[in-house]
């Protein structure tokens, strides 16, 4: 339908009793486009409005009109970045990936490292100074950071080590070498942690520098067309997902602010906010956040700070009256507030902005500087949350095993590219119940794309899966009842005796991982070493940790605890659901990695002390490919697992597929058959030997 004019809008809309003006109605559909996409529910965000049958259509034509005149512009970036940091009177900048919030995800706004370099990674920060730069990621992006940084700006450093022809440097090594002495350095302190910044300070310090904290962010003032701030409905988390009221998780929250002595917890983090009111949104892509802060206090009270537009009658309902609702510029004035009456102020040094602290301190307050007991909250799932994740995963596992038979099809490869491939397994998702959208963006890496460890096709970089002849695909979904995230690596043509070697020693980490048995009190580190060992066997490992938490209907990373080389200190416990991913990459060849979710639990067993056994149950149903397994390196152990996770895979989906599609079921059937022992054969190491 054609948009008829803001007068038949503006007549249409007083009508069905929306009281905005229509100045104020086109500046909340500035804030929908800057949303992504409600995929589930693509007609969602016309409950923001007051509105009848016309009316919606009319604000239905006039948002497509708007988004076809969205601005663009072109600059010199970083011209116009240092013009804005002489301004301030500062000689560096620190720009991080992370937004105001600190989330994984950030809308298009606070995109504000892709602006400057290029980098569209989820992880990375650059730091830019009058006449160079640095650019720095981690061993998962450090081949994607050289195809889209633009050497002649940055420096490409990478923070993992054994990335050449990349260098190994930090960011602040690199300030310490670069930073000329006497120079003032800048950061916005809204998007810097207190942790951060006491790394920053002293290594600018080191370098003879001063720190500065910036009144106003000078890339912000540089970017000429940025995007709204996104506007996206709040929904109710019922109970029948959620499995615990929110009244029960304030009052367990400030029984936990009352032993600490603090009056009040400040909340940056969307997610915890979403946790602890039982609420979801849709402000940044793939994660069901909605953008906020809140301040919990010990009287079981929350004030919530959000853009009130997201907020509709019945979320204003659903929440209740000890939820106080504000306008998010409120956030400061309130802690400025808390802190005059000489309140103690919990704020997280690891997550929220170090703004938040100096606002306390600086109004006669006292901060709590620890890690916020909502992480770990929200990271002990209960059963509705486990049996949820569980469930979700079934359907998942049945999306996943129809696109697996897709292209396993004879013939079949040869029609995909990465990009239709991923659509195809999104298309096999969205059929599913109560399904939400993606976790994230698929990694869909055929040949050596696939080395590239959090790799994102694009129309410029997409192979044919046949590039291969080993493809991967990392992908997962967000459901009502909870969140998938999982890897399977595809022999889609002949995998080579390297290839298959290599896979079965990540298969022999992840299955190690997933049968281990522990004490209460085990951190992440001691099973790390599990998942790595066959790899170090033959001087192979990864660039990247083993596992993290994940969330329930929320963030596919959440914290606390992971299975990292390096302990966080955090024990696992039983509800806790994690990763269970090892991989190995070789680069410009192939990558593999083998990702399931496992949920702690408690065995049952004691050992020769008595002491209580943990171990993991695992939630992702999908075939393993066995296509690509060499089953004379598995241990008589290992190849029981793999027969009986095929046996509890084919058994969950089989009812599935048989409803949804028949021609699904015979591929289940064969990819979960048991495999046996067979005699061993040359390793391709032994191999090349033979021939010197």
């Amino acid at each position: 339908m054609n948009y008829k004019g803001d007068a038949n809008l503006e007549k249409l809309l007083k009508a069905a009793g929306e009281t905005r003006s229509l100045p104020e109605v086109k500046a909340t559909l500035e804030g929908i486009l800057a949303a992504p996409e409600d995929i589930a529910a693509p007609a969602r965000w016309l409950t923001l409005f007051k509105t009848n049958t016309e009316a919606a259509q009319q604000l239905t034509a006039l948002k497509a009109e708007m988004q076809d005149h969205q601005k663009t512009s072109s600059q010199d970036k970083l011209a116009d970045l240092r013009a804005e940091m002489a301004k301030r009177g500062i000689d560096g900048f620190y720009i991080p990936r992370a937004d105001e919030f600190h989330g994984e995800y950030v809308p298009e706004r606070a995109e504000r490292l892709a602006w400057a370099t290029g980098f569209t990674g989820s992880a990375g920060s650059a730091v830019v100074l009058k006449e160079k730069g640095g650019f720095f990621t981690d061993g998962r992006y450090t081949l994607q950071a050289r195809k889209q940084v633009d050497g002649s700006d940055f420096d490409i450093c990478s923070t993992a080590a054994d990335q050449q022809p990349t260098p190994t440097i930090t960011p602040m090594e690199w300030i310490e070498k670069n930073l000329p002495k006497g120079a003032k350095f800048g950061i916005d302190p809204w998007i810097q942690t207190a942790n951060e910044v006491k790394s920053i300070k002293a290594a600018v310090e080191k370098a003879g520098g001063t720190l500065v904290f910036v009144d106003s962010n000078p890339l912000d003032a540089a970017w000429k067309v940025r995007p709204a701030m996104p506007l996206s409905p709040v929904v109710a988390q019922p109970l029948q997902y959620a499995g615990k009221a929110s009244d029960e998780k304030r009052k367990a929250l400030a029984d936990t602010l009352k032993a600490k002595g603090a009056d009040a917890l400040a909340i940056s983090l969307p997610e915890e906010t979403c946790w602890l009111l039982n609420v979801r949104g849709g402000d940044v892509p793939c994660t069901p956040f909605a953008l906020s802060y809140a301040i919990a206090h010990k009287d079981n009270t929350v004030d919530w700070f959000i853009d009130q537009r997201k907020i509709t009658d019945e979320t204003r309902k659903w929440v209740g009256p000890d939820v106080r609702i504000h306008d998010i510029a409120e956030f400061q004035h309130s802690l400025a507030a808390l802190a005059k009456k000489g309140k103690k102020v919990w704020v997280d040094p690891g997550s929220a902005p170090i703004k938040a602290q100096t606002i306390v301190t600086d109004n006669g307050g006292t901060v709590h500087a620890e890690r916020s007991p909502l992480q770990l909250m929200k990271a002990l799932k209960n059963d509705v949350e486990i049996a949820g994740m569980a469930a979700c995963h079934i359907r998942d596992g049945a999306a996943l095993t129809r696109f697996m038979a897709a292209i396993a099809e004879p013939g079949a490869a040869a029609k995909f590219d990465e990009i239709s491939a991923s659509d195809l397994l999104e298309s096999y998702r969205a059929e599913g119940d109560k399904f939400r959208g993606l976790s994230f963006e698929t990694i869909s890496g055929a040949g050596g794309n696939g080395a590239i460890i959090h790799y994102r096709s694009t129309p410029e970089t997409s192979q044919p899966i046949l590039a291969g002849p080993v493809y991967l695909v990392d992908s997962g979904g967000q459901y009502l009842d909870g969140t998938t995230d999982v890897t399977r690596t595809l022999a889609v043509a002949k995998p080579t005796a390297e290839m298959k070697e290599n896979f079965t020693r990540v298969l022999k980490g992840h299955i190690q991982v997933a049968m281990s048995e522990f004490h209460a009190g085990t951190t992440g580190d001691k099973l790390d070493v599990k998942a790595r060992a066959a790899l170090k066997e033959v001087g192979l490992d990864y660039a990247h940790g083993t596992g993290h938490g994940v969330g329930s209907y929320l963030s596919v990373h959440e914290g606390p605890a992971g299975i990292t080389p390096t302990s966080n200190s955090v024990p696992l416990e039983p509800g806790m659901i994690l990763s269970n991913e090892p991989g190995y990459y070789k680069e410009g060849a192939y990558g593999i990695r083998l990702e399931s979710l496992v949920v702690v639990i408690d065995t049952g067993k004691k050992d020769t002390d008595g002491k209580n056994l943990l171990g993991f149950k695992t939630l992702t149903m999908a075939p393993i490919d066995t296509n690509m397994v060499e089953p004379s390196l598995l241990t008589a152990d290992e190849m029981k697992w793999l027969n009986s996770y095929h046996a509890e895979v084919q058994k969950n989906l089989l009812p599935l597929l048989e409803k949804s599609d028949p021609k699904a079921v015979a591929f289940l059937k064969k990819a979960t058959a048991p495999i046996q022992k067979a005699a061993p054969a040359p390793s391709a190491r032994r191999i090349k030997l033979l021939f010197l």
